[in-house]
Order: C-alpha cells, then structure tokens, then sequence
C-alpha cells in the first residue's frame, strides 16, 4: 500500500535530476508540469545565487559593525552606503535586465522556429550591445562616485566617506555586470539554464571566499574594509563572465557561436528597440526602489541600515521566485515560436501556482521567525528592530507578487513589452511613490510608512496584470 504514492516522487525527482544534468529538451513538446521542472530547478538556483552577491556583502560588512577579527564599526554607515549604492547601481541592473529580457524573447523564439543560425546571430549581436552600454554607462559613474552617493544621503552622514570606495568599484564593473546578465539571458532562452547556474555558483564561492579575506585583511590580504566587498564581487564577476566566454564559444550551449561578439548597427538597434520596453519596466522600478531608499534615508543612517538589510533578505527569498517567473517566459517564446500559444497560456497559469505556492511558504518563514533571520545579520539594536519591520511589512504582499511577476514574464516572452511598461509606470510612479510620501512625512508614520506603501503598490499591480494577461493580446505579438 506504501508503493503506489511514491512513483510521482520519484518521477519528480529524475526531472530535478535531468534539470541539473543539463540534458536538452524540446519545451514545445514535453508535458507542462515536466518542462516548468526542467526549466525552473537551474533559473530558481540562479536567481537565488544572483541574489547572494548583496546579501554576502551585507552580511560581512555588518560584520564590521560587530567587531569581527578587530574592525572598528561604522555604526550602520557602511550598510547604508551599500543600500545606496545598490539603489543607484539597481539603474544599471534595470537596463541589464531589460536587455537580458528582450535577447531571451528572440533567442526562444528562434529556437522554437528551429531558427539556430538566427538565434545565433542574436546573441552575438546581444554580446557586443552588451559591452558598449556597459562602457558608456561605468566611465562617469565611477568618476563621479562620490558625488551620486552623497545625492542619496542625508547632511552629515558618514556613508559617502565610508562608502565611496565601495561605490566606484561597483560603477567601474558595470560592462561586467552587463556581460554577465546578457549571456545568462542567452542561456535561458536556448533552454541551457543549467549553464547559468554553474556560471553563477563559480562566482558566488569566489565572492563567500573573497569578502572576509579582503574586508578583515585576513592572511596576505591589506584590510580594505567596506570597499573590500566591492572589489571581491567585482573579481567573482569578471572571472565568471571569462567563463561564459568559453561555454558559448566552445559549444556548450545549444545555439552554436562562431562568432561570440558582433557589432552591426541596425541589428543592434533592433534588439534596444524590443528591449525600450523592458528596460523601461525595470528603470521604473528601479527609480521608484531609489527614491523609497532616500525617503527611509531621511529618517538616519541606522533606518537606512536597517531598511537594506531587510530588503536584500527579502531579496534573496523573492529572486528565486524570479526564476521561476523567468521560465514562463521561456516556454512563451518558444511555444509561441512553435504556434501553440494556448500551451503558452496553460504554461503561464501552471508556473503562477507554483510560484504563489514557494512565495505562501517565504511569507510564514518572514512572518514567523523575523528575529531569527534578522539575528544573523545585524549586531545593533535600533538596526535590527527596522529590518525586522522591514521583513514582516514587505512579505505581507508575497503571495500577490508570485502573480504579477509570472504575468509581467509572460507578456516579455510574447514580446508584448508595452503593456507590463505602463503597468508599471502606474503602479509605480504615480501610486507608489507619492503614497510612501504621504505615510511618510504627510501621516508621519515615518519609515514604516515607506514600507508599508511596497507591498500596498504591488498588491495593485499584480491584479491589474493577471486582468490584462486573461484578455490574450500577446499572443499576436511578432519578434
């Protein structure tokens, strides 16, 4: 009687094992539920692994504030000028994202065409796209350094003294993190998400390795401190974008590369076209994310301190969910591509149970057991009682986020880039933002009035997209 349940266990379980091999699949065939497992288990990993770089920063920066191998603390000035900087540089993500989106609608819609040479040929084009923004974006970041970090800062706080090392390191890595981005982007969407994943894991262990080395000064290492942290995740990064370089020239990936960079203007200029959309998705956000963080910045280093904290905890648990919304968006490119769009449409309400599922455990984890997560992070008391805050406010609104992102994925798959632009613009700007302002300073509810207007925005947002998605414009969408 024991038997019967366990074949779809261990059914489940060769699909996760498949997933991790890397083995190749055709998306446009396998059963539903098998082809979200093969895609999610390698994209779920690779977001959390993303997500890893801040929290391992932030972790051993507040180790500094505890007195870890000697340092002196900056009593929340160095957590601070991270969550500055990580707001700034959530610019350059935006734009890296958006880019990352638009180059995996078209590589998975050319390869559910059984277009290889035309996959091809975008990613090259993507991988020299990738390199020029990158280069336009670093130089005048990382010379004025300083100065955008004092932008976000309140009149004397020690975060831009502290800080600004940490700051221009991460500006100058910018064509990294682009590189990064676009040919994991690559990756997804010829369906090899495994090979993201094993680029990320060589770089997250050189980043748990390089961080406590650089920051404390361990061994041969001089005690760079904050700026430490920067210079160890950009040393990770780069040596991980190397390794992209030899997977896709090698023909590790399903869509083969013999050429690995392009530069041909109207091609490029087709990709920044499908991808104005996208990028203005995440720069929408991306801006609205900068300005919450000045408006908790207004209420002292130690909110500020505490508000990043919490936000990158909830980062690393919300990013995973990211992943698997990114697979969505590979089975509508490439089902699409096939001319089966009410398979993509099943695929995209399979992947939102499943994502809504995952995201219902985060928030009793967040809700529940605050203090206990929060512990590991931050030694100061008045820190510690604004990240916990942080943590409950924001994963009140998980389980509708698992919605709106699979939804927003979905439309980016189809190419439809428009409509998940001005949900966000509404969303956003023109609720979100002036609603933390008003709790804020109007109602005075102080920092956890910025808070509270997070989960409120996407709440809102989440309906309105899932609305938009069952009227199926996008799936006429041309890439």
């Amino acid at each position: 009687m024991n038997a019967a349940p366990e074949a779809p266990a261990r059914t489940f379980w060769q699909y996760v094992a498949s997933s991790l091999r890397g083995e190749h699949h055709d998306f446009t065939t396998l059963p539903l539920p098998r082809a979200i497992v093969l895609l999610a288990v390698p994209m779920v990993l690779e977001m959390g692994l993303e997500s890893l770089f801040a929290l391992v920063n932030t972790f051993w920066v507040n180790g500094i504030d505890k007195g870890l191998f000697g340092a002196t603390s900056t009593h929340g000035a160095g957590i601070a000028a991270i969550g500055m900087t990580e707001g700034m540089v959530s610019l350059v993500y935006a734009v890296a994202w958006g880019l990352a989106i638009a180059v995996t609608a078209m590589v998975s819609r050319r390869v559910g065409e059984k277009d290889l040479d035309g996959a091809a040929a975008a990613a090259s084009q993507a991988i020299g796209l990738a390199l020029v923004v990158g280069v336009v974006i670093a130089v005048p970041a990382a010379i004025f350094a300083p100065e955008l970090l004092a932008l976000m800062s309140e009149d004397g706080s020690n975060a831009v003294a502290i800080g600004s090392g940490y700051a221009r390191w991460t500006f100058a890595s910018t064509p990294i993190i682009t590189l990064l981005f676009l040919q994991n982007a690559i990756f997804r969407g010829a369906g090899d998400p495994m090979l993201a994943l094993k680029v990320l894991l060589l770089s997250n262990g050189l980043n748990l390795l390089l961080d406590p080395l650089l920051i404390f000064g361990l061994g041969p290492f001089p005690a760079l401190g904050v700026e430490g942290a920067a210079i160890a995740t950009c040393i990770s990064r780069g040596l991980a974008v190397l390794l992209q370089f030899v997977l896709l020239r090698r023909g590790h990936c399903r869509v083969p590369m013999p050429t690995l960079m392009r530069f041909h203007g109207a091609q490029m200029l087709q990709i920044v076209r499908l991808s104005l959309g996208t990028i203005g998705q995440f720069l929408i956000g991306c801006v609205s994310w900068l300005l919450l963080t000045k408006f908790v910045n207004e209420f002292g280093d130690q909110a500020g301190a505490g508000y990043t904290t919490g936000i990158r905890i909830l980062m690393f648990a919300l990013l995973p969910a990211w992943g698997l919304s990114n697979a969505a968006a590979t089975l509508v490119g490439q089902n699409l591509g096939a001319r089966r769009p009410d398979r993509a449409e099943r695929a995209v309400w399979l992947t939102g149970l499943y994502d809504m599922a995952f995201l219902a455990v985060v928030t009793l984890v967040m809700e529940l057991f605050p203090e206990a997560i929060v512990g590991g992070f931050v030694a100061d008391e008045v820190v510690r009682t604004h990240a916990i805050a942080t943590l409950r406010i924001v994963a009140a609104g998980y389980v509708c986020y698992a919605w709106g992102m699979v939804a927003v994925q979905a439309f980016n798959g189809a190419g439809d880039t428009a409509t998940p632009t001005w949900l966000h613009f509404v969303a956003f700007w023109v609720f979100q933002i002036p609603l933390a302002a008003l709790l804020a300073f109007g109602l005075d509810y102080g920092m956890h009035g910025v808070v509270w207007a997070i989960p409120i925005a996407e709440s809102l947002f989440a309906v309105a997209a899932v609305l938009l998605f069952r009227r199926g414009r996008w799936k006429n969408m041309q890439v």
